[in-house]
């Protein structure tokens, strides 16, 4: 996991914009209750009336205010009200703070007094005449509130206010204040508030997710480049411990779920704390007295989500094995197909094929089958929560200690804590994945190259003349028991042909890629123009190198695209020349196209032969110091094979030309045949010198040869 969370420390500032987003979002999210529950109980219960403090009212309801106040409330509400010209106290204050302190102060009075009203018990004619005559002073009714609040104990806040505002509701009523229209105003007022919120966030929520998307999907972009550019680094022998269709998936499948969780963990992971730490805040500021349905929910949701995920863990940290498995056999399947047909093992490999793809399913539908509990399940729980809610709620506002309104935001508030752990058990489902997945990338991203460049090369400025010697070199293939080349010296000069010949896994091949550096040497050293190639930059060592592989690469685009791959700015002059040396003239122009004739991928609409005349000629395009010719003569004919040769000869005299040959007439002309056996040089020299001093090549020469051809000596 700490390598996704490293890849999102990348993008900071991305981050921390989705987090400001979020809250935004998310404090939305947690105001809409409130206003909800204001609807229903102050814009509808209390018809739109939002304050014990009014704003004006008459003095005799203000005298009688008083007289409920502790002399300090008193002064304070004196002091926040002037009496006008009309007999009417008014408020001189609209600051929020202010108009909340008072209404704390007038609360207890209102609901005493709205209290008196409604009961049968009291007379308030009787009561009002012994204010006004002194038998009721104000100590005697400050005795009878105290009196009368210690029974009402168990009464929450909100239906103190809620009796105060009924005596609001009957003052504004008794001023002729039209009640329809604060109630109207307050409704609007309110909704739009919501309206405001809602569409706040919508746009929050818009922006969120489309910084997140971006912001996965250029981790998924960087992590693709980076994957590409460290294995395109890579040499033969890092080539060979990653297997092609693993680096396939690692590079497709592993970082499509990289980008997707990194996604989620900034949608889902961020925001889910967020609202769920805001819902309890809220629930707390409700005083519902329902606290506990919200520990028993999320002891339930651990409960229920631990046990699922202790099931299907393991199931999910098997599924990319199995991934990789199963693009691993489907690759092999596919490039074989042919070896498949012409040894009749369709049957064999359907049943290879349809074992992985089992196995995959398998293990795909018990964890899908064990998720598919978590949805029933935790819809179990919020519906259960919500009843249980509604049931403790409707007791509470029985006994006249909640409100609807209250009742209402806690189901809300209690949906957004259980929605929020929801979020992060579906985030986890996906962590185990993502978490092999990101290790898998960060495998390639630090395995280094065992080819690298030194700090400070030489040669990049000089113009090489192209001298390639061999200075007793050995190398082992990693692992290896045995050496694989020992003790190959010899020099290939400007202006001459040097071939290689051998039987097969002589290590006539490995020689040639010792060049190149495709591998490094493990004794001795290869310079050229005396210079040792592993001081020279890659780059300069390959510039001065035309290599034609052993198996014909042909990529995807056309003829033009192919032969000027080493140098797009080759010109038309130089590319139809080297398709001339190469004997490519004459089916290239037989195409209706011509040079721009289409080459579909891996070159497989062109034939063996044709194929390996465009390698040759990419080759020559490039004018190279040095041709490095991989046994690329074997599917061509006779007369071509030749005609090639010859123009080769001709053409590129002042090159060092290496060729890696199984056939004699291939090497037959050369100026200098080096014969490998079993990874040692065991014969050196022209062809005639050969079949007198070497018994390997003269065997390997009866084999291909007449009689009459090795006695003349010539083929």
């Amino acid at each position: 996991m700490k390598q996704i969370f490293k890849y999102l420390g990348e993008h900071k500032g991305a981050v921390l914009l989705i987090v400001l987003l979020l809250i935004v979002q998310a404090y939305c999210d947690l105001s809409l209750p409130s206003y909800t529950s204001d609807i229903v109980d102050v814009g509808i219960e209390q018809g739109g009336i939002e304050h014990e403090a009014m704003e004006e009212m008459r003095q005799e309801s203000f005298e009688t205010l008083c007289l409920f106040m502790s002399d300090e409330d008193e002064k304070t509400v004196r002091e926040a009200y002037e009496l006008q010209e009309n007999g009417r106290y008014e408020r001189k204050t609209d600051d929020k703070e202010e108009i909340e302190e008072l209404d704390d102060i007038f609360a207890r009075p209102m609901a005493m007094l709205s209290g008196m009203k409604s009961s049968k018990e009291v007379d308030m004619e009787q009561f009002m005449a012994g204010i006004e005559s002194g038998m009721v002073t104000k100590d005697m009714i400050l005795s009878m509130e105290d009196e009368a609040m210690e029974k009402m104990e168990d009464v929450s806040d909100s239906i103190i206010s809620q009796m105060a505002i009924l005596y609001t509701h009957d003052e504004y009523e008794a001023m002729d204040y039209d009640l329809n229209h604060i109630q109207t105003s307050y409704l609007l007022k309110t909704g739009a508030k919501m309206l405001g919120f809602s569409v706040l966030m919508l746009v929050a929520a818009i922006l969120a997710g489309l910084i997140a998307s971006k912001t996965g999907a250029k981790i998924g972009m960087d992590l693709r480049e980076r994957v590409f550019t460290k294995v395109v680094s890579f040499s033969s022998k890092e080539m060979d411990r990653f297997s092609t269709a693993s680096l396939i998936t690692r590079s497709t499948n592993d970082i499509q779920q990289i980008q997707m969780v990194s996604t989620m963990l900034l949608r889902m992971v961020i925001y889910a704390p967020i609202i769920g730490i805001g819902g309890i805040l809220k629930v707390i500021s409700t005083k519902t007295g329902m606290g506990w349905i919200i520990v028993v929910a999320v002891v339930t949701i651990f409960v229920v989500v631990g046990i699922l995920m202790k099931v299907a863990m393991p199931k999910f940290k098997l599924m990319q094995t199995l991934v990789d498995r199963m693009n691993l056999v489907s690759r092999e399947i596919l490039t074989g197909i042919p070896v498949i047909r012409a040894f009749s093992r369709e049957k064999f490999e359907e049943e290879r094929f349809d074992k992985a793809n089992k196995d995959l399913m398998g293990t795909q539908l018990f964890t899908n089958r064990v998720m598919t509990f978590m949805m029933p399940a935790m819809m179990l729980i919020m519906n259960g929560i919500t009843v249980l809610i509604v049931w403790a709620g409707a007791h509470g506002v029985d006994a006249g200690n909640l409100q609807v309104g209250d009742m209402m935001a806690f189901i809300t508030y209690t949906m957004q804590i259980v929605m929020a752990f929801l979020m992060l058990t579906m985030v986890s489902i996906m962590l185990p994945r993502a978490g092999v997945a990101a290790q898998r990338i960060d495998e390639v991203l630090l395995t280094e190259p065992t080819i690298h460049d030194m700090e400070e090369t030489v040669g990049d400025e000089k113009d090489f003349n192209g001298e390639l010697e061999f200075h007793h070199v050995g190398f082992a293939y990693d692992g290896a028991k045995e050496e694989a080349l020992s003790d190959i010296d010899f020099t290939a000069r400007p202006g001459e042909t040097t071939a290689i010949i051998g039987s097969t896994g002589c290590g006539k091949s490995t020689l040639l890629n010792l060049i190149p550096r495709f591998y490094d040497v493990s004794e001795g050293s290869i310079t050229i123009d005396g210079i040792d190639i592993r001081q020279m930059s890659q780059k300069k060592l390959r510039s001065l190198i035309g290599y034609v592989p052993q198996k014909g690469i042909l990529f995807s685009g056309d003829i033009t695209s192919n032969l000027k791959f080493a140098d797009k700015n080759i010109s038309d002059e130089r590319m139809k020349e080297a398709a001339q040396i190469a004997q490519a003239t004459e089916f290239i122009e037989a195409k209706p196209e011509g040079y721009e004739s289409p080459i579909s991928q891996g070159g497989t609409n062109v034939s063996g032969g044709q194929k390996q005349r465009l390698s040759i000629a990419r080759a020559v395009a490039k004018n190279p110091k040095i041709f490095l010719f991989d046994d690329s003569f074997s599917a061509l004919d006779y007369k071509t094979d030749v005609a090639l040769r010859k123009a080769l000869g001709e053409k590129v005299k002042d090159a060092t030309v290496l060729i890696v040959a199984q056939r004699i007439s291939t090497v037959l002309h050369a100026d200098k045949i080096i014969v490998l056996d079993d990874g040692k040089i065991v014969g050196m020299g022209t062809h005639e010198e050969l079949l007198k001093d070497c018994e390997t090549y003269l065997e390997i020469a009866k084999s291909q040869l007449s009689e009459a051809e090795l006695k003349g000596g010539a083929c």
